[in-house]
């Protein structure tokens, strides 16, 4: 039996979300905003399956209990790095949505805690 898992995105990550898709759109026009935004959508989607699906990757370097799951999967093309962690219930919180080229430990200040 496959349990499904609640996936919850926390504010600043809804926010990255956002910011992310008018970037595109300003950058690179609708089209390929939409084609992101399906792109993330699709990874965070994933995370119903649980926190250890494939591609994900434990990162205690950056805090304890933090994954990531990288945008660029399936043969989709992409940039950024789902961060999240589980939390009790079956829960796991899309903690930030950043560019695989950020020092992810310095935008997520209250991992270390």
């Amino acid at each position: 039996m496959s349990l499904v898992w609640r996936v919850r995105l926390v504010e600043q990550a809804e926010r990255d979300l956002i910011g992310i898709i008018v970037w595109t759109d300003d950058n690179f026009g609708a089209r390929q905003a939409m084609a992101y935004a399906e792109a993330l959508s699709l990874a965070i989607e994933a995370l119903h399956d649980g926190p250890e699906i494939f591609g994900t990757t434990a990162r205690e370097e950056i805090g304890l209990g933090i994954r990531t799951l990288h945008v660029a999967r399936q043969g989709r093309k992409g940039r950024h790095f789902v961060v999240f962690r589980t939390a009790p219930e079956q829960t796991i919180d899309v903690l930030r949505l950043l560019h695989d080229s950020m020092d992810l430990a310095r935008h997520l200040p209250s991992a270390h805690g």
